[in-house]
């Protein structure tokens, strides 16, 4: 912290200003509006449910239906898809290591705000390091980052293979690819998990109730 002598119309004051990151001399100005009051306007409090699993889990189908579900509640929600985030924020970075702890660096810095607003934020991405995400749950209250493991085999998600990228990475066409040739690191301590196994398929509708279910329980859908 630096402190800073500021000439002002009524006279003299003391500013403080800070450094965060390469930001230098940046002060915090607090609003008159908060998050509690966001909230009780739109009657839920906001969160982040952070949907991660691997390519073909289910992620997106399994976001559309938890957003649909609660917006049938009266519940105001937004997506944070993966693949349409590098469309925009995020289209200019790639998949290296490197990239993606800043993909999701940046995505959970914008959840952040959804949540601050009071929406329910639903982010749905591979993220596959924990670090990574556990990086994502240190921005928010304790309790307001909501971890969804979609607990999928591999060999089901690359049956799926919805978007042929499995096919692509086998081939050597694809370079880096989770669950092929880089790892993903599933939660050790998530919120929710959803299980599918064989033949054992829950419909992402099902799987939507039980997250809804969740933020019944903790109160998440009432200011």
């Amino acid at each position: 912290m630096i402190q800073r002598e500021r000439n002002t119309t009524s006279g003299k004051d003391l500013q403080m200003m800070s450094c965060n990151g390469k930001s230098t001399n940046i002060v915090w100005h607090k609003s008159s509006v908060n998050k509690f009051d966001r909230q009780e306007l739109l009657r839920q409090k906001g969160c982040v449910i952070w949907i991660t699993g691997l390519s073909g889990s289910g992620k997106s189908t399994l976001a559309c239906c938890l957003s649909q579900g609660l917006h049938s509640r009266g519940k105001l929600t937004y997506i944070l898809d993966g693949d349409n985030v590098r469309h925009g924020l995020n289209c200019d970075i790639g998949f290296k290591a490197e990239d993606r702890t800043e993909n999701i660096r940046r995505i959970g810095e914008v959840a952040k705000l959804f949540a601050d607003a009071g929406v329910i934020c639903i982010a749905c991405l591979i993220s596959p390091y924990r670090k990574d995400r556990d990086s994502c749950r240190a921005l928010l209250p304790e309790g307001d980052f909501i971890e969804v493991f979609m607990d999928v085999p591999l060999e089901v998600c690359e049956a799926r293979d919805p978007k042929g990228l499995y096919k692509l990475a086998r081939a050597g066409k694809i370079k880096g690819f989770t669950g092929i040739d880089d790892p993903y690191e599933p939660p050790l301590n998530c919120e929710v998990t959803l299980t599918q196994k064989g033949n054992n398929c829950v419909s992402p509708c099902e799987m939507a109730e039980t997250v809804i279910s969740y933020l019944e329980d903790k109160g998440y859908l009432e200011a």
